[in-house]
């Protein structure tokens, strides 16, 4: 039997004065016209998740009920109801991506945002666990390198944080940057990852290359941390790296 239409939701809805008030959560869940959620153990602390047939909808870094209800109504836009659990599958899911720090295969539900927007999350999603990446380096991966800004705003938009790491996004100048629940849980959550952040305090080492390979990197880069000091040589932009005859990592792609 195919799942109704919204117009057939709504006129059953209409019609159902006498059934239980807990059918039209139901209906409404069921075709991911409402979410439910569940509390669970984050990184550094509680989160409510929501979530639907479509996957995950809304993650909220919060202990308190009633702020998880507010952002999520700002954010996602539907009705939101408590739930026993979440099915088995996307549970399993859910822990692996908040356990590795990688979304995996976890499916999100993005419906409410613009094909600009997802694009943005979808690339902030390959930004491995304890690296970070500027702004402009966001821009610059979905082809657009003028919409520093536009990328900035989509990442505020982000309704499903941590799981999409938009944490992992900072400013150029090494300065960590805004975060949508403050600049302290995204330093933790950095912290969390292995991230060393004193990198935030060295506002003008932007860049590592190796002298013995002849490539440079992000600080954060995987790559970066395993260059010994000796063979350490650091640059403030990627045209210096360039002039000095390196190239850049073809990992985290610094130019």
């Amino acid at each position: 039997m195919n799942d109704p239409t919204e117009s057939q939701i709504a006129e059953m809805l209409a019609t159902q004065e006498a059934s239980p008030e807990t059918i039209a959560p139901r209906v409404l869940v069921r075709t991911a016209l409402a979410d439910e959620y569940v509390t669970t153990a984050g990184p550094i602390g509680l989160l409510h998740i929501a979530f639907n047939p479509n996957g995950i909808s809304s993650v909220v870094p919060t202990e308190d009920e009633s702020e998880f209800r507010r952002i999520h109504a700002r954010n996602v836009g539907r009705p939101v109801y408590p739930a026993v659990e979440m099915p088995a599958r996307l549970a399993t899911a859910t822990q692996r991506a908040l356990e590795t720090g990688r979304l995996g295969k976890l499916p999100v539900d993005l419906r409410q945002l613009t094909d600009f927007q997802v694009h943005v999350l979808d690339i902030t999603a390959a930004i491995p666990p304890g690296e970070v990446r500027p702004y402009g380096w966001v821009a610059r991966e979905i082809g657009n390198v003028g919409a520093v800004r536009a990328v900035g705003s989509a990442l505020a938009r982000n309704p499903v944080p941590i799981v999409v790491p938009c944490h992992r996004v900072v400013r150029s100048d090494g300065a960590v940057g805004n975060y949508a629940f403050g600049p302290q849980m995204k330093m933790d959550l950095l912290s969390h990852e292995g991230m060393d952040p004193a990198l935030f305090e060295m506002g003008s080492l932007r860049y590592m290359g190796s002298d013995t390979t002849g490539i440079f990197c992000y600080p954060t880069c995987r790559n970066a941390r395993r260059i010994t000091e000796q063979h350490r040589v650091e640059f403030r932009s990627p045209q210096l790296a360039g002039e000095g005859g390196f190239r850049p990592c073809k990992v985290c792609r610094p130019a």
